[in-house]
């Protein structure tokens, strides 16, 4: 088998894996839900169908493979730039029957073009690239539809086993040391415009948690009263707490002395080992500073994550090259929650840091920008409009990404003020230079 080949059956596999997963979130519900709109955040199940095929048909039907529209007709409808989310259940939109049917057609073409594709000869296919961006995209969607089953209101309709079980991780934190490492790729096929080019960045010497911040550490803060303490907040996040009112996690809720969590329309008694998650930004940053503490940067997350201090180089994955196995992180949907910290001893850092990949998205300090030597590809639309101040960059995953749309690299990005997703954080803070050395 050559090469090509070998990319050919990898691709068709990402393919045919990312479908069953929009299929499992779209058919464990009936029409009526798939209509509905369970959040005004959030699109009608049946829009985010429909829209995964259209995005398949614009790339891999008409530009990869030159062929004829399948329903060029529905291209404004589909377009997330010309409706917002809450003006989406008011469009003409397919209904749950023709979207199905859609999709199904589109894909049926799109693997006619996979086997008569080169994979090579331009920077759209080279290393099966349009394909690759197509995978990604069905699976960040899937994710987004998995948020929206988490706001559905109703009997529970997805299921998995629970986790694997915690264990001790050593030390709360982890010291990183000073100095440059490589950031970003220019190497990953798959990868995306803002993950690129590769270069050096530099650090000073910080420490990072060894763990995400869990229910337990976080219901400190609630419990001190840190939801009502102008103190720990910033001008906006105090705001937004007055405003909304903030008083505990999204999906918390109190019952005499304890806490427990909805998830996906099961209430159970908060586990207090597992990460924190439907946290927002500002909930993060003012849990960081009642800790004495702060949120990491993005360069120093990445550090944390990659930096491998015996030989100098970047991992592609926090363990190593190799990629994620059911064994290195909680990836994929295969839970539906985050694991309890220590649950992963083999997707560990080469600086011993745990849990970077999978689990809960993790917010950062940083703003959402280019690297130096960006360069759009292959459409502006993809992170280029959202580059500034209004958002804040996420990494690592959750435990609703998929392996084939999260990297050591991936950058997601979000307002400050967003719950739904399934995010958490850990803290970081400078060391002193006696700790340095």
């Amino acid at each position: 088998m050559t090469g090509i080949e070998r990319l050919r059956d990898e691709v068709a596999a990402h393919l045919v894996r990312a479908r069953e997963r929009t299929t499992l979130l779209t058919g464990s519900v009936d029409d009526h839900d798939l209509v509905r709109q369970h959040s005004k955040l959030m699109s009608p199940l049946v829009w985010d169908l429909a829209h995964i095929g259209n995005q398949e048909e614009l790339w891999l039907v008409r530009d990869v493979g030159g062929r004829e529209p399948v329903r060029s007709d529905i291209d404004e409808l589909y377009d997330a730039f010309k409706h917002a989310r809450a003006n989406r259940p008011e469009l003409p939109l397919l209904g749950p029957a023709e979207a199905r049917g859609y999709v199904g057609e589109v894909r049926d073409k799109v693997f006619d073009v996979l086997e008569t594709s080169p994979l090579e000869g331009s920077r759209l296919v080279d290393g099966g690239f349009a394909f690759g961006m197509i995978v990604q995209h069905e699976q960040q969607h899937d994710e987004t539809m998995l948020a929206t089953h988490q706001l559905r209101v109703g009997p529970a309709v997805l299921d998995a086993p629970p986790p694997p079980r915690g264990a001790p991780v050593g030390p709360a934190e982890v010291l990183v040391p000073a100095g440059p490492f490589t950031m970003g790729t220019s190497t990953e096929a798959w990868a995306l415009d803002n993950e690129r080019p590769a270069h050096q960045a530099h650090t000073d010497a910080f420490f990072i948690d060894t763990t995400p911040v869990t229910n337990a550490r976080y219901a400190e803060f609630v419990e001190d009263g840190g939801y009502a303490d102008r103190r720990w907040w910033s001008e906006a996040g105090w705001a937004h707490v007055v405003k909304t009112p903030l008083v505990a996690p999204r999906f918390w809720e109190r019952d005499g002395d304890r806490w427990y969590r909805t998830a996906f329309g099961t209430t159970a008694p908060l586990d207090p080992d597992q990460p924190v998650v439907h946290v927002c930004y500002h909930e993060a940053e003012a849990f960081a500073r009642w800790a004495g503490r702060r949120l990491p940067t993005e360069v120093e997350w990445e550090k944390a994550a990659r930096f491998d201090p015996a030989t100098g180089r970047s991992r592609r994955w926090p363990w190593g090259d190799e990629d994620p196995t059911e064994a290195h992180a909680n990836l994929g949907q295969r839970h539906l929650s985050p694991a309890p910290v220590g649950a992963y001893p083999a997707g560990v850092s080469a600086l011993g840091v745990h849990q970077l990949i999978g689990d809960v998205w993790e917010w950062t300090s940083t703003d959402f920008h280019g690297y130096g030597g960006f360069e759009v590809f292959p459409y502006a639309e993809y992170s280029q409009v959202f580059f500034g101040p209004d958002y804040k960059v996420l990494r690592g995953g959750s435990f609703g990404s998929d392996r084939s749309a999260v990297r050591s690299t991936f950058r997601n990005w979000d307002y400050p003020i967003r719950r739904q997703i399934f995010a958490g954080f850990r803290c970081a803070r400078d060391a002193s230079p006696e700790e340095s050395v």
